[in-house]
């Protein structure tokens, strides 16, 4: 069975954007976002919600296009409506046989690339296995928390912890239910 991975950056405060979505003050580069970009590498599918993919058209990506374009991507949604889609891109309903029945495929770990309230739906329901932490040297006070509203309890294990320049840290966990 494959894991779902939620490998996402964090403020010290825990949210994975600040207000109105901004993300400027996250580290932008170095040898910590170097890893987190070869890293993306060994997956071969991203499942996110459909505010985290509508988010990239701020940054050029097109309706419909791949945010990552060697992933097969299935983006959750109730709305999400897009007209010619790459073929390796799936709409669905946020429903948990769909999540489990990608677990079951063959194939790579599943990247989990956001947001917030999706990743706290998941949580939720105890589908996520490993957290990885980009974690940022910064508060940001407001913003996108990094499960949403949702405050299951876990205790989780850390598996990894590795530092970067620019204060970045990235953290692994697995996840205990």
């Amino acid at each position: 069975m494959r894991n779902i991975v939620y490998y996402v950056a964090s403020s010290l405060d825990g949210y994975i954007a600040g207000a109105d979505e901004d993300i400027s003050t996250f580290v932008g580069e170095g040898t910590g976002v170097e890893k987190y970009l070869s890293d993306l590498q060994s997956f071969d599918t991203v499942i996110m919600g459909r505010r985290t993919y509508e988010f990239g058209y701020k940054f050029g990506l097109k309706p419909g296009q791949l945010a990552y374009p060697h992933m097969e991507h299935h983006i959750f949604s109730k709305s999400l409506k897009l007209n010619n889609a790459d073929p390796k891109l799936h709409v669905h309903p946020p429903k948990l046989d769909i999540i489990e029945a990608l677990k079951q495929n063959e194939g790579t770990d599943i990247y989990l690339c956001g947001g917030g309230v999706f990743a706290g739906w998941l949580l939720e329901n105890e589908m996520i296995d490993i957290l990885k932490i980009k974690l940022n040297p910064i508060t940001l006070g407001d913003g996108t928390p990094l499960f949403g509203n949702v405050r299951k309890q876990t205790q989780n294990e850390l598996t990894e912890l590795q530092e970067f320049d620019h204060g970045l840290i990235i953290l692994t966990y697995k996840i205990g239910y």
